[in-house]
This record gives structure tokens, C-alpha cells and sequence, in this order.
């Protein structure tokens, strides 16, 4: 679970400081803990990750993982300020609109994929649920850090 944080028109991203795909670039996400919705999921993430304090707008993209049994659920999710900061998750935490995006070195291909598809749907001034499924095919070629 996690967030797309909006603020303006540029989303939050976080250095990974842990495993895997360390000191590459995220949305804030990970696991449910138990008794948690996916929204509470998805901000308490966001706020272990960044420090930042978010408000759900809705959910945005929906992705299956069967080959390591995860689904991601991110949420497009508005900031409350522009207080955040690094974390003992991430080492470094920013704001990027899309022509910053570092693209080649964003830590897993569901977060890649839903940050594309974010912008897209930006630029078409409406946004909607994304559904799809990452196989093993689909990662081929995809890019690690040297």
C-alpha cells in the first residue's frame, strides 16, 4: 500500500536507505500491518517514509505481482504542507515534477509504471483506477543500479 503525495504539480519521492533497491527512488509504500485498512496503510507509509502528512484522494492503480505474491494499491493522495524529511527508510525525500523524475533509477516497476501512467492521466486533466499485472516478461530489460 501506498501514496502518489500531490503537492502542485509535482509528487513526493523517497531514496530507499534499506534493502531492497537500496538508494534508489520511491513512492512511499510497503506492507499492511494487521487491523489496517489500505488507506491507513498507505498514509502510515507515507509518514514512516517522509514525515509528510497526506489526505487520500483515491485509489489509482491497482497491480498484481504474481510472481513474488504482492499487489501494490497506491492511493493519489494530496499533502497537508510541504513538511517532510528523510527518514531511517530513506535517506533523501523530494518533491519532482515530471521532467525531474529520476527515472532511470526508480526502485521497482509497479511504482515506474504507476508514476507514468500518473502523469499521463495529469496531462489529460482527469484521472481513473489503473489495473494491471507485472509478469516476468514484463521486467525484461528492466534497469538495475551498477
Amino acid at each position: 500500500m501506498g501514496c502518489i503525495p500531490e503537492w502542485g504539480d509535482k509528487v513526493l519521492l523517497c531514496k530507499r536507505a534499506i534493502e531492497p533497491r537500496l538508494g534508489f527512488w520511491t513512492l512511499p509504500a510497503g506492507f499492511l500491518e494487521n487491523n489496517e485498512t489500505t488507506q491507513e496503510g498507505a498514509l502510515r507509509e507515507t509518514k514512516e517514509e517522509s514525515n509528510a502528512s497526506a489526505t487520500i484522494i483515491d485509489a489509482f492503480s491497482l497491480i498484481d505481482i504474481p510472481h513474488i505474491n504482492q499487489v501494490y494499491l497506491l492511493y493519489r493522495a494530496k499533502l497537508n504542507n510541504a513538511n517532510f524529511s528523510a527518514t531511517f527508510e530513506s535517506s533523501e525525500v523530494a518533491l519532482f515534477d515530471e521532467a525531474s523524475i529520476p527515472w532511470d533509477d526508480i526502485a521497482f516497476a509497479a511504482i515506474k509504471k504507476s508514476l507514468n501512467r500518473y502523469f499521463i492521466d495529469r496531462r489529460n486533466g482527469t484521472f481513473s483506477l489503473h489495473v494491471e499485472t507485472i509478469n516476468v516478461s514484463t521486467l525484461r530489460g528492466y534497469k538495475t543500479k551498477s
